[in-house]
């Protein structure tokens, strides 16, 4: 069964930023586990305002 990301930006933001916390020390790694594309979840999330800190490991 594949998993869905949130449509919605802010819960998708939720959604990714509890992931990187608790079980992938990196975005590629994420996205990898969601065959998502970085890119394309950068863009979506910047429409809310939000980078991605690769030191703090999570949208900002």
């Amino acid at each position: 069964m594949e998993m869905k990301l949130p449509k919605d930006p802010v819960m998708l933001l939720s959604f990714v930023n509890t992931h990187l916390r608790d079980r992938y020390p990196s975005l590629q790694e994420f996205c990898e586990a969601y065959d998502a594309d970085p890119g394309e979840l950068m863009e979506k999330l910047q429409e809310i305002d939000y980078r991605y800190d690769r030191e703090l490991n999570k949208f900002v």
